[in-house]
């Protein structure tokens, strides 16, 4: 099952993603749908208002979740590409609501920036409040998962050893199309989740990989997560990125004004964005 949050006229709405239409679910957005007690079957059996999917404007899934963590280092072959040792723990950092842009919506290239770069990730949307999670309820605590580009002012980052500053510019982070629904009964076989994942620039490969690489899977973060702070549902896990970025290349390679960036998780969804400054 496909959940999202479309724009319309009178403002968001969730709705389920159907063969040929958008279903509305009689919520302003997927944050409001999550929260709900029975939220799964609440969605799949919703049959309100049709939307034609031509014509669907796919805001994010959860345009204002209570928060966006995000991980790096998380990814083998990425760790050895930029010389680290694999981790003991999580490596952890935040954005806020405003960095996130809809699938197919223009990404504002940072302000002052001349090293913006690209990073492939998968998504992960809480469904169930969660603390000091066991595996198991770690499992069962996800909702769902999406695709996620960490567009990501590379000059910004490294003006200190914190990297909130080169992660967090507004209107930078596409997020969608949807959230794709886990299966509640089949806890057992959602980790660890393996799929590929890619990200091009005007039509070149920058990224492949697949999401096994990751040295801390999506069950993992969300138990190490929630011994820190509570996740609630909405909340959004990015995982990391894989190898391929342009800032580890020789000479780096940056995105630039009219860049296109589609980044893709098989079985999950496609983000298409261009860089337009406004």
């Amino acid at each position: 099952m496909r959940l999202a949050t479309i724009r319309t006229t009178e403002g968001t709405r969730a709705v389920r993603i159907d063969d040929d239409f958008a279903v509305e679910l009689g919520h302003p957005d997927l944050g409001a749908l999550l929260r709900r007690p029975g939220w799964r079957a609440e969605a799949a059996s919703a049959d309100g208002p049709r939307h034609e999917l031509t014509a669907v404007d796919y805001a994010p899934p959860v345009p204002s979740p209570e928060k966006i963590v995000c991980v790096g280092l998380n990814y083998r072959n990425h760790i050895l590409e930029m010389g680290r040792e694999l981790p003991e723990h999580p490596t952890l950092f935040a954005k806020f609501a405003r960095a996130q842009v809809g699938a197919y919506d223009p990404v504002a290239p940072p302000a002052g920036s001349d090293a913006v770069d690209w990073e492939a990730e998968l998504g992960v949307y809480i469904g169930t409040e969660v603390r000091h999670a066991t595996p198991e309820q770690a499992r069962a605590a996800i909702a769902g998962y999406t695709v996620v580009n960490d567009v990501t002012a590379r000059d910004f980052q490294y003006r200190s050893p914190q990297w909130l500053q080169g992660k967090t510019f507004e209107a930078s982070t596409p997020v969608g199309p949807w959230l794709v629904v886990t299966d509640e009964a089949d806890t057992d076989e959602q980790q660890p989740l393996a799929r590929e994942l890619t990200c091009s620039v005007d039509g070149e490969l920058m990224q492949k990989a697949d999401t096994g690489d990751l040295v801390f899977d999506p069950a993992a973060l969300v138990a190490y997560i929630s011994r820190i702070v509570t996740l609630v549902p909405g909340d959004l896990i990015a995982t990391g990125t894989p190898g391929g970025v342009g800032h580890a290349r020789k000479p780096p390679r940056y995105l630039t004004e009219g860049s296109e960036l589609v980044t893709r998780v098989e079985g999950v969804g496609e983000c298409r964005n261009t860089l337009v400054r406004g």
